[in-house]
């Protein structure tokens, strides 16, 4: 499993949010230039956010971007998988029900079950709230 550019934006750009979140819409440029992400980027993964209810957007003058809910309740898992589509370690894992022809005698089947069990819940047990933090051991890390 790789998350992309994508994932790694999106969680960038909630995190942001969540800093600079002051109940007022956040401009599309503003988040673009601390983030250092382009703008025509951007415009590719907010509508994302937008149309799943994670962000509220608004046009014109006064407009942009805001959280809908607050940073404790957004898991990293939620937003990867939501831009991502799947964090699934093998392709037979990506849907609930495994089509596999191969699956009822496949001998790595559970190991792969059992990481994405762990991916899965690794990203769940993150918030946006927890990756704003700072100086916690850890928190080390660029996205």
């Amino acid at each position: 499993m790789k998350i992309s550019t994508r994932g790694r934006y999106a969680l960038r750009v909630m995190i942001d949010l969540a800093e600079h979140n002051n109940g007022e819409f956040i401009r599309l440029k503003e988040i673009a230039q601390r983030q250092d992400i382009s703008e025509k980027y951007l415009e590719s993964i907010l509508p994302a956010l937008t149309s799943h209810g994670f962000l509220e957007g608004l046009r014109g003058k006064g407009g942009g971007y805001r959280l809908t809910r607050p940073p404790e309740s957004y898991t990293a898992g939620s937003i990867l998988k939501l831009v991502e589509g799947s964090l699934a370690p093998v392709a037979c894992l990506e849907s609930e029900k495994n089509n596999c022809e191969k699956a009822a005698n496949c001998k790595t089947l559970k190991m792969w079950q059992d990481l994405y069990k762990l991916l899965d819940d690794y990203f769940e047990g993150i918030t946006i709230a927890d990756l704003c933090k700072s100086g916690l051991p850890g928190n080390d890390f660029v996205i």
